[in-house]
């Protein structure tokens, strides 16, 4: 037993220590992204693409489901974004308040006669509008078909541009958020298939006339924690893994798309609950299944901002569905791994994804279980309990701190030296004891996966702070 328990132990040191240095060469490896992507973003002239003829159309699929609130800011908010030809399609994905009817009043729609080829399969449309004041806004109004994978199919239907541009209507984009996530593309038509744009959090920002303001951190330790979360997923994870072209999701609530690509291997399938990192996984299945000379990339300034879960209760049901949404893909492809045909995405990618962060809640909890055991038995060597403790926990946070020092020292979002410091305080409390409450969280989703509980549990939302209101103060 004792031997069992010193075997188990030493296991999850290296665990932690393999998992931590990865993190650290995709932190080298992006910074060094980072860097020549500012460079290369210099010689680039965004007013001269804004006013090109050159830039192909893009059209914007906006699903929404009882948004009747804040329905009509997002609408203006894409309808004003800079970009020379733009269509955009509202999904009304069968809302049961008064979505369909705010946005017929404010933006003067009408019916209209057009093809509509279902070419690929979404719940049944209703109709079609057209707005008089702004021919450039389609709403769709369909059948509920359960799933956010499902109004988008809708939409992608209904599409008549080269390229899609998925958003959720609920995030505020930056104006030139579109110009900047299309330069790839523009740079590269032939083999650059899909962009994906950095996600920031908008709780704490002040939101006026349906754009950012003024950045702020927010008030709340758990949205605060998360804004750590997203500067690391983003800034290191995505752009590493985009740099050696392994990169496996793209943000539902940001990303660009080439058309013919998505409706060939058959839009997004309105099963999966990560429908963002299912249709990235089949289109690297069916390119590579092809021998398709390309490249799925990541931009880490056009910004997307996008409001988090600010009660734990519905923290935990989103990161248990993102959970549940990882080992829904990673099963439906499990024939890819470490098959040569599927290249790096199936000898490097996948597995990281499989061992690091499917396996991660199973394997901490079962170390836990056994540090505690050794503990009780007298077997837990100290020495063995410092280096977990250095490359488990400091050698974590320091990632974290790289992250944010990354973001000050490139983007600088965050003007408030106070903010940056509160930020870089948050990376010693996000891995002790957010880290175990977002094991709980997981563990839960496999949970639930595993027994078949597919609901697609809804958010509590409190949506944008605007410029007149008064933050409040609150606590974890």
């Amino acid at each position: 037993m004792i031997h069992f328990l010193q075997i188990s132990n030493q296991t999850l040191f290296y665990y932690y220590l393999v998992s931590n240095l990865a993190y650290l060469t995709m932190l080298i490896i992006a910074l060094k992204t980072s860097a020549a992507h500012q460079r290369h973003l210099q010689g680039v002239s965004l007013t001269w693409l804004k006013q090109s003829p050159l830039a192909p159309p893009v059209t914007i699929l906006a699903p929404a489901h009882n948004e009747e609130k804040s329905i009509c800011m997002a609408v203006r908010n894409l309808l004003d974004l800079d970009y020379p030809e733009l269509e955009v399609i509202v999904i009304n994905d069968g809302s049961t308040d008064r979505t369909l009817e705010v946005v017929q009043r404010e933006f003067g729609l009408r019916p209209v006669r057009a093809v509509y080829i279902p070419q690929v399969a979404s719940a049944a449309v209703r109709g079609l509008y057209r707005s008089d004041s702004d021919t450039r806004l389609i709403v769709v109004d369909k059948e509920p078909g359960g799933s956010k994978a499902d109004a988008v199919n809708a939409g992608l239907n209904a599409a008549t541009s080269p390229y899609v541009c998925v958003v959720d209507t609920d995030s505020v984009l930056e104006r030139d958020a579109l110009l900047r996530i299309m330069v790839p593309l523009l740079n590269d038509p032939k083999r650059v298939v899909c962009v994906g744009g950095i996600v920031r959090v908008l709780n704490g920002a002040e939101i006026e006339a349906g754009r950012v303001r003024r950045i702020r951190l927010p008030r709340k330790s758990i949205e605060v924690i998360q804004v750590v979360e997203y500067l690391r997923a983003f800034l290191i994870g995505r752009e590493a893994w985009a740099r050696g072209n392994m990169l496996m999701i793209i943000s539902g609530a940001f990303g660009v798309f080439r058309t013919d690509l998505v409706r060939a291997v058959g839009g997004y399938r309105a099963s999966s609950i990560g429908e963002d990192f299912d249709l990235v996984a089949r289109l690297h299945r069916y390119l590579l299944e092809r021998n398709e000379d390309y490249y799925i990339q990541f931009v880490p300034n056009p910004v997307c901002w996008t409001e988090v879960p600010s009660d734990i209760r519905s923290l935990a049901r989103q990161r248990a569905r993102w959970q549940k949404g990882l080992l829904d893909v990673l099963w439906t492809n499990k024939d890819m791994l470490f098959r040569p045909r599927y290249g790096r995405v199936g000898c490097l990618a996948l597995p990281y994804l499989w061992l690091f962060e499917l396996m991660a809640p199973v394997i901490e909890l079962g170390g836990m279980a056994t540090i505690a055991l050794a503990a009780c038995f007298g077997a837990l060597s100290r020495q063995l309990l410092v280096e977990f403790l250095l490359f488990g926990y400091a050698f974590a946070t320091v990632i974290s701190i790289g992250s944010v020092l990354q973001e000050e020292i490139t983007y600088k979002r965050y003007n408030d030296w106070q903010d940056v410091a509160r930020l870089v305080t948050y990376c010693f409390l996000e891995h002790f004891p957010y880290r175990q409450m977002h094991m709980i969280w997981r563990l839960q989703g496999l949970w639930q996966y595993l027994r078949g509980d597919m609901v697609w549990k809804e958010l509590k939302r409190q949506g944008p702070q605007t410029a007149d209101e008064t933050p409040v103060s609150s606590g974890l």
